[in-house]
């Protein structure tokens, strides 16, 4: 008995190592097609250089948007630091079941810039829902995000 229960647990331990990467997750919009991942900390300390480009990056989902699912936020595991991968409401619906769970994202990397209406609703917003406004650009400087064409949440 002993030794079919390790036999299976062999088999069960190799079929996973050989399934690709978003069979192993499940996948949001076109999924993730590049292989190489930009850290969020290289994105953001240079980000000139990846304005208009398509990027990946990879961490833990940190934020979710509540209302519709539009933005989640990744963050880097080794630096700490986050950026949000953000769609048109409806076209891809991040779950907030998502928090705390891995995942890869891409899309094009944006500078966000606020008109000044756009400025005060979000100060609103903040003050409504602290901690909840690392989607959206500020008055403390140049915030980016990307503009999210797939991805996938393990």
């Amino acid at each position: 008995m002993f030794r079919k229960i390790v036999s299976t647990a062999i088999l069960t331990i190799s079929f996973a190592a050989a399934a690709p990467a978003e069979a192993k997750g499940k996948v949001y919009g076109d999924g993730v097609k590049l292989k190489t991942t930009t850290s969020i900390a290289t994105l953001q300390a240079t980000p000139a250089k990846y304005i208009g480009k398509k990027v990946r990056a990879d961490g833990v989902v940190t934020g979710v948007c509540e209302k519709a699912g539009c933005w989640m936020e990744l963050s880097d595991a080794k630096s700490g630091k986050g950026i949000t991968f953000k769609v048109e409401d409806g076209v891809i619906v991040f779950p907030l079941t998502a928090k705390g769970r891995k995942a890869s994202a891409e899309g094009v990397f944006e500078e966000v810039v606020l008109s000044p209406e756009e400025q005060k609703e979000h100060e609103q917003e903040a003050k409504a829902n602290p901690g909840h406004e690392s989607h959206h650009a500020s008055a403390k400087g140049p915030t980016y995000r990307i503009r999210a064409t797939g991805a996938v949440i393990y």
